[in-house]
């Protein structure tokens, strides 16, 4: 039986894998954490200079995926009503009567395009879809279909016209992937894709709502030991410098992860272990979770600031550490 389900898990992956990268070239490790994170039921944040395909990418998994889609373009001038949708007043011969307009978010796949560019009243109109899947509007609470996830691309705060992700909006995220620039060699490929319309890729749907659903709950049946459980929590609770023995995060880390980042990284690495033909998770699989489930999690100080001292260098650190 389990033999079944990690072939048939496995085959699924990689075909929807292997469609994306039909379209998006030199970006394979953040496309498997990107399934990665839907399959598990995860929302996922993206970073990076505009022009580096994010919004592609999200997309082409529109395409691959069978699922409802929608696509919000944050601005600063996006109010909550324009994502949750509001109420319509129509007036008929028996008098006035209230309609609920649902808005975008009333959808499977929804792409928060460049989130931190909105206010933070508008960003916070998306907490609660994220987290309980449910949206209140008024007195009536509207439950979202599964499977909901949010897919979200923000520009790097020092760019024009940016708002920082509040702390509770960020640890909703299940990763946080930074999108560097291709190689030289990929770049080639990008042209030939997106300038030559004779070499536009075949792209076909292959993963229905159901299949989403199933793959999900296949992973969740992949059995974690408790020594690799004891393992994950000392690492966030390492990342804590009031609990941490390590140096590097007494010094630099103003606040540490949440246990939402425990629950992050064990959901993941499940997946990741079936995608990997295994159904057992390993402490390889927490390892390669652990810096996208924690790096937005993980607040530094101005100290940290002034000596160039990022999460992810803080996260090595702790995985070297933590015994």
């Amino acid at each position: 039986m389990e033999e079944a389900i990690i072939r048939n898990f496995y085959d699924d992956f990689e075909e929807i894998e292997r469609e994306i990268k039909k379209q998006i070239v030199g970006q394979d490790e953040i496309i498997k954490k990107v399934l990665i994170g839907i399959i598990a039921g995860g929302n996922v944040l993206m970073e990076g200079t505009p022009g580096l395909g994010k919004t592609v990418l999200v997309k082409t998994f529109s395409k691959v995926l069978d699922l409802p889609f929608s696509r919000i373009q944050f601005t600063p001038d996006l109010m909550p009503a324009d994502i949750t949708g509001t109420e319509i007043v129509n007036k008929n011969a028996e008098g006035l009567e209230f309609h609920f307009e649902k808005g975008p978010i009333f959808s499977s796949l929804v792409l928060a395009d460049e989130i931190n560019r909105a206010t933070p009243k508008t960003q916070s109109a998306l907490l609660e879809a994220m987290q309980e899947k449910t949206v209140t509007i008024g007195k009536n609470t509207y439950k979202l279909e599964e499977p909901f996830f949010v897919l979200a691309t923000e520009n790097p705060l020092e760019m024009e016209g940016t708002y920082s992700l509040p702390e509770a909006q960020l640890d909703r995220f299940m990763f946080k992937l930074n999108i560097e620039l291709p190689q030289m060699e990929d770049l080639f490929k990008i042209i030939d894709l997106t300038v030559d319309q004779e070499n536009e890729p075949n792209i076909k749907k292959c993963a229905t709502k159901e299949k989403i659903l199933s793959l999900k709950k296949a992973a969740m049946k992949v059995p974690i030991a408790s020594n690799i459980k004891e393992k994950v929590i000392k690492i966030m609770l390492s990342t804590h410098p009031d609990r941490s023995e390590i140096k590097l995060v007494k010094d630099y880390v103003k606040c540490g992860a949440s246990p939402r980042g425990i629950q992050a990284i064990i959901a993941a690495s499940k997946v990741r272990a079936l995608s990997e033909g295994r159904f057992h998770v390993s402490l390889e699989d927490i390892y390669d979770m652990a810096i996208p489930c924690l790096r937005h999690r993980i607040f530094l100080n101005f100290k940290a600031m002034a000596d160039k001292v990022d999460p992810d260098m803080m996260i090595k650190e702790i995985l070297k550490k933590v015994k």
